[in-house]
């Protein structure tokens, strides 16, 4: 069993570690640029993944950057701890549900005035004249 982990842990750490190399952010990567991190990450894998690990990646703290903006926040996230809202807990999304189906109410009202009109315009030349000539 022992000798089992020891291989198994090294190359989950690897595996763990590429990916998270990879799906890293370039705004988020510390000291080198990511495809040099993917390099070291896949040349050395144990040594390689300690250090990105350690170094490489800015964690926790908050962001700065073209998607943070000012503040820091991208306008999806918590305040305090820089996760994403759900979209039940987003202010703004649940803001433009209402605005969205407020707008698709009144083109559903406006549809059925116009059907309606197209129907009495139609109904109009067929309907008899209750026997009436002119």
């Amino acid at each position: 069993m022992l000798r089992i982990l020891t291989f198994v842990l090294p190359l989950a750490l690897w595996v763990w570690a590429f990916i998270d190399c990879l799906t890293t952010p370039e705004d988020e990567v510390k000291h080198l640029p990511k495809v040099v991190w993917v390099i070291i990450v896949l040349l050395f894998p144990l040594v390689g993944s300690i250090a990105w690990l350690v170094a490489g990646k800015r964690r926790g703290g908050v962001r700065t950057g073209p998607a943070g903006g000012a503040g820091g926040l991208s306008g999806h996230e918590h305040p305090r701890g820089g996760r994403p809202l759900a979209p039940d807990d987003d202010p703004e999304f649940l803001a433009s549900l209402k605005k969205d189906n407020k707008q698709h109410e009144d083109m559903l009202k406006q549809w059925e005035a116009d059907l309606r009109r197209r129907e009495e315009e139609l109904r109009g030349g067929d309907e008899p004249d209750d026997g009436r000539r002119s």
